[in-house]
């Protein structure tokens, strides 16, 4: 009887268990239905906005941290003026400016101000501005007088003095003695920064003090220097409005650090288009560390130059799949010492393989002055390997040459046409020598380039009217006719290599120049 009972409760238990899940079942399932149909017979919901009060907060907080740190540096020096006599031979104006003086020879000083902006790296009184700030725009030497206004109300003018700066990244450090301990900002790791994210600009743009205005870094390693000055300037480019005035003033990271400092704008009227360059704070921690250690930067350097670019025909040219093409080697440099030539190809240093001439550039100039350094190189396809010590970039300067000239008018020039589409003509014999004496080439060449189709081989090469072109292909051009028949062998498909001299100011500068012929159609 007892047993009986049990298995009774036992299946009323069971049976309401079973009553129970499925009611549950039967709810669960009623309440996505309803709500599945009522998501496809309603209308679609707008999407909210997220909240900006996170972002503006943050935003804030960066401001509250750096902008105590950051300057508005006033510049001022005299122009100074010699009269003339009135209206006398010497006067282009015809005395109509002569009220400005008080007689023949008087002079008459004209004032030049400036505007920038800095910021404080060092309780004591460190700044870290552009070159550009403190340098006179019409000779580029430092300006007469150099004030700071600190950020906030304080209104007074604090005298700077320039402890060093470094004109080949447009960076330079000035003090005041404020005679108190002052706000002062971290520099970041501008390496850590990727393309989107957020920076603010702080500065004086227009003389408005604390202007803070914020974008996103919009590209990283930007050159907008051509030639050799812009080796050491690689770009933060940003959207963030940086206007005249904001120069010298940092870049900053959501972390409250500098990652930049503002050096220029791409504009079409002077003001921001949205298109602005900082120097990385990695590239402003060295030249602060060195400027207000020994008042300067010391680079390394090997004497030699090439391309910021190369293409992949001119290596093949050289036999080689990577590195860099040597277009010419200073007489007496570490470089020559060491043996290289003009055409050798840099492909290694120190073991690290070398894929381009900023990569190049920036393993020498860190290099130690002094220190000697492997280097693999291929000579005519043959790899080899020598030892280069590394001298001062600034005790290594390029060999000034005279102009020149005209192209020689007793010769007559090649029709446009050939392979390459040039016109050339012989030089004289003073051009000839002047040309090989400047260049020390092992023999006597070259030829004047007198014009280039615009549509041919040559103009995308880069061939330029009033180039000499010294070899095609490895063979050294003496002459006119000399040039024709190595032309003439040329076939569609083929890589052509051509050696020129370039003259830039009074000096030239030996390129190499490579591209292949197109397939005939």
């Amino acid at each position: 009887m007892a047993r009986n009972a049990r298995r009774s409760l036992q299946v009323v238990a069971i049976l309401l268990t079973l009553g129970f899940g499925i009611l549950i079942g039967a709810l669960v399932s009623t309440h996505v239905l309803t709500s599945f149909r009522s998501a496809l017979s309603s209308s679609p919901q707008p999407l909210p906005a997220p909240s900006p009060i996170k972002l503006s907060n943050s935003f804030a907080s960066v401001v509250a941290r750096v902008e105590p740190a950051v300057v508005n540096i006033n510049t001022e020096t005299t122009i100074r003026l010699r009269s003339v006599p009135h209206g006398g031979p010497g006067d282009p104006f015809g005395g109509l400016f002569g009220h400005l003086f008080s007689g023949p020879g008087a002079e008459r000083g004209i004032p030049e101000r400036s505007l920038g902006s800095g910021i404080i790296l060092d309780p004591k009184g460190y700044i870290l501005t552009n070159d550009h700030v403190i340098t006179r725009s019409y000779d580029d030497r430092p300006v007469d007088h150099i004030s700071v206004t600190l950020s906030g109300n304080d209104s007074r003018r604090y005298t700077a003095r320039v402890i060093g700066a470094d004109k080949l990244t447009d960076l330079a450090v000035i003090k005041i003695d404020a005679g108190r301990p002052l706000p002062y900002a971290q520099l970041g790791d501008s390496s850590s920064m990727r393309v989107g994210d957020w920076v603010l600009a702080i500065g004086s743009p227009f003389e408005l003090k604390d202007t803070v205005t914020a974008g996103i870094i919009s590209a990283r390693g930007r050159e907008i220097e051509p030639g050799p000055d812009g080796q050491f300037k690689r770009f933060l480019q940003t959207d963030a409005a940086i206007n005249p005035g904001n120069s010298g003033g940092p870049l900053v990271n959501l972390a409250g650090q500098v990652i930049g400092i503002n050096t220029a704008i791409e504009t079409s009227d002077g003001s921001s288009d949205g298109i602005g360059f900082a120097i990385p704070s990695n590239t402003a921690r060295k030249v602060y560390n060195a400027l207000i250690t020994t008042g300067h930067v010391e680079r390394g350097a090997i004497g030699v130059a090439f391309q910021p670019r190369q293409n992949q025909a001119l290596l093949r040219s050289f036999g080689a799949d990577h590195g860099v093409v040597i277009d010419s080697v200073q007489p007496g440099s570490p470089a020559a010492q060491a043996g290289l030539k003009l055409g050798d190809v840099i492909t290694a240093i120190g073991g690290r393989p070398i894929q381009n001439g900023d990569q190049l550039v920036r393993i020498i100039s860190n290099t130690p002055v002094g220190r000697s350094v492997r280097l693999d190189f291929l000579r005519n396809g043959k790899p080899q390997t020598t030892h280069v010590v590394v001298g001062d970039r600034n005790a290594i300067l390029a060999e000034s040459h005279p102009p020149l000239g005209n192209s020689n008018p007793r010769s007559s020039p090649s029709p446009v046409g050939g392979a390459l589409g040039v016109t050339v003509q012989n030089l004289t014999p003073d051009q000839f020598r002047r040309l090989n004496n400047s260049l020390h080439l092992g023999s006597p060449q070259g030829i004047w380039v007198a014009g280039v189709d615009p549509s041919g081989v040559a103009a995308d090469m880069g061939v330029m009217r009033g180039d000499a072109i010294l070899s095609l292909n490895h063979h050294p051009v003496h002459s006119v006719e000399e040039f024709e028949r190595l032309q003439s062998a040329l076939k569609a498909g083929q890589d052509v290599l051509l050696l020129i001299a370039r003259q830039s100011g009074r000096q030239f500068e030996p390129l190499f120049l490579a591209d292949r012929i197109p397939a005939a159609k």
